[in-house]
């Protein structure tokens, strides 16, 4: 009966994940869903955000790291948006990562240069406490601000 029992268990389950493994990939048949997103931080393909040469030494600027870093881009291409058209537009997830989108509408997820950003104090008030803001470990994410910045 052990033995029995065994080979019913058994061929249940063959046939269970035969057609789990069917069903799912039926369902993404026939959709038009863009492709997968890209992940370029391994990489490292994405554009280049350059840092700002040439800044006077009486003007102090601040070092933005992390996901300081990541949210001074989503807002600096928010407001590029108007002047540059949709191909420029940064997304922020709802994982807390920052993505764009390219013509084939394949999300390329964003990571800050190695090095950090530097960024003129003036404009960097508002990233203060996220964390990376002269590259402190401490502070916030940017996962809470997934829902509200789109």
């Amino acid at each position: 009966m052990n033995m029995t029992w065994n080979k019913l268990v058994s061929s249940w389950i063959a046939v269970a994940l035969i057609v789990s493994l069917t069903t799912t990939s039926l369902v993404g048949c026939g959709r038009a869903e863009p492709p997968p997103p890209v992940d370029d931080s391994q990489r490292g393909s994405q554009p280049a955000e350059t840092e700002q040469k040439g800044m006077s030494t009486r003007k102090k600027v601040v070092l933005l790291a992390g996901a300081a870093a990541l949210y001074y881009l989503y807002k600096k291409h928010q407001s590029a948006k108007e002047e540059s058209g949709p191909e420029s537009q940064y997304y922020l997830s709802k994982n807390g990562r920052v993505y764009y989108r390219d013509a084939d509408h394949r999300a390329h997820w964003v990571t800050p240069p190695p090095g950090g950003i530097t960024v003129p104090e003036d404009q960097a008030h508002e990233f203060r406490e996220f964390q990376g803001y002269e590259n402190n470990a401490n502070g916030r994410d940017l996962r809470d601000l997934g829902n509200d910045a789109e």
